[in-house]
């Protein structure tokens, strides 16, 4: 392409420069021609009134050197007519007496090509009637003078037009074909596998948008790869609910064969499921914010994930309760991932707390944000930090690290975060700040601190517990799945 404007550019300018320069440097040659004769002419005419008064050869001889020009003027004057005179020649005669002679019987000003040059032959008329001839002499130098000048800078403009011509040809062409390259090589790299592969928008409104076009792909692509890993991940991750229960429940069967056959069976499907979890989250992913018009009503999740989990708190004898959660609360989270936050949280509760362990589930209702609050009255978390580290990556202790991930994923598409802190019930409590305007979660100095200043502000206050929860005395645990 750069090469192809460049040759265009080329046969166009020289066109135009070869139409233009051409005819110009005719008419300069014409003009210079011009000029030489009219100044023959001039210096013919200055003759003229002497030759209409006298014929003395003296006196024209005169006339003739004041003109300036005694070396190429010549007259000629006829012999008179009665015969009492002879013809008179004055200067040197270049011309035919030919030409001479038609000049005389044309009475009319003429030029003859002569050696060297040209000569204009005036006819002047006499006061005796005859007709006399003046010859001026013009040599080609004066034809030709600043013809050769005017053509060369003719020239010298054509030339620099032409490269002037390519050399903006070539940039345009630069312009166009580097945006343009950048742009195949950008789709190589992402074809490659290199999902970082961007292209700068740059170059003419065409490339700038199809480089923002493959930048949008480029993204979307980056994007869906994330979302399906994330899913995948998710879905392993909400095996663990069931095999929780599943675990729970083989532990209860007793002794036996049998018995160690299905808990030995949901060991192994317990690791293959973490197993799964790992390997989806090779990459890290990133969660896309809920679309216009998604969201749920949250008291309704709670409300059927509660109802679940209250199957299994009363074969472990765990007292529970659920407060908030009597009315609609919306907010822009997709009732699936609002579940599995759920299903994380209570899941770590189940696996990481001795049975017997009380555990509670507050729904906060405000103006710009929604709160849920998952309490335990176990032994809590000796280093909150860490266990938000290994909700970011891969976890360590048989814990996948996904639970708490799951949950600041959903958080944070709308804004919120998630927050650890110590429970009213002694042990642990995970805080899901829920932004419902979308602008990011105010900065705190503390976690209870800031649930109550919300608390205090809003008009909603918790409904009843619907079990009382005593505290009951901690048990011991190993690790939590945060």
């Amino acid at each position: 392409m750069r090469w192809a404007l460049v040759k265009v550019s080329l046969a166009v300018t020289a066109m135009v420069v070869v139409a233009f320069a051409v005819p110009l440097g005719l008419v300069i040659r014409e003009m210079a021609r011009d000029r030489a004769f009219s100044n023959a002419e001039r210096e013919a005419a200055a003759v003229a009134p002497a030759l209409s008064i006298t014929t003395d050869r003296e006196q024209l001889e005169r006339v003739v050197a004041s003109a300036g020009s005694d070396a190429g003027m010549a007259v000629h004057i006829p012999a008179p007519g009665d015969g009492s005179g002879d013809a008179t020649d004055i200067g040197r005669q270049r011309a035919t007496d030919e030409d001479i002679a038609a000049v005389r019987e044309m009475g009319r000003a003429s030029t003859t090509e002569v050696g060297g040059g040209s000569t204009l032959l005036q006819p002047v008329a006499l006061s005796s009637g005859e007709i006399a001839v003046v010859e001026v002499y013009v040599p080609e130098s004066a034809v030709t003078n600043g013809v050769g000048t005017a053509w060369a800078v003719l020239a010298a403009v054509g030339a620099a037009l032409i490269v002037g011509s390519v050399a903006v040809a070539d940039r345009l062409g630069v312009r166009m074909v580097q945006p343009a390259r950048r742009l195949v090589d950008g789709a190589h790299e992402l074809g490659e596998g290199r999902l970082g592969a961007r292209v700068p928008v740059e170059g003419p409104d065409e490339l700038r948008r199809a480089a923002v076009a493959f930048n949008s792909m480029a993204d979307q692509v980056v994007q869906l790869l994330a979302n399906e890993r994330e899913l995948a991940a998710d879905l392993s991750h909400r095996l663990r609910t069931p095999l929780t229960v599943l675990r729970l429940n083989a532990a209860s069967l007793g002794d036996g064969p049998a018995a160690e056959q299905t808990r030995a069976a949901v060991e192994q499907l317990e690791r293959e499921v973490d197993t799964i979890i790992r390997t989806a989250r090779d990459a890290k992913p990133q969660t896309a914010a809920a679309g216009p018009g998604a969201g749920c009503d949250a008291a309704e999740v709670v409300r059927e994930r509660m109802g679940f989990w209250s199957a299994l708190a009363e074969d472990e004898g765990r007292k529970w309760r659920v407060a908030g959660a009597d009315r609609p609360v919306r907010i822009p989270v997709a009732r699936a991932d609002l579940a599995a936050s759920l299903d994380a949280l209570l899941g770590n509760v189940f696996r990481h707390t001795a049975e017997g362990t009380a555990f509670a589930v507050d729904l906060h209702n405000g103006e710009d944000a929604v709160i849920v609050l998952v309490s335990d009255a176990g032994t809590g978390i000796s280093d909150p930090e860490a266990a938000m580290a290994r909700g970011r990556g891969s976890g360590t202790d048989g814990s996948t690290g996904l639970g708490l991930d799951i949950v600041r994923r959903m958080a944070e598409s709308t804004g919120g975060d998630v927050r650890i802190g110590s429970s009213v019930l002694g042990g642990t409590e995970v805080r899901i700040w829920i932004q419902l305007d979308g602008r990011p979660a105010p900065v705190r100095r503390g976690h209870r601190g800031a649930v109550r200043r919300r608390r205090q502000g809003r008009a909603s206050a918790p409904a009843p517990a619907a079990t009382p929860t005593p505290a009951p005395t901690p048990a011991a645990r190993t690790g939590r799945d945060h």
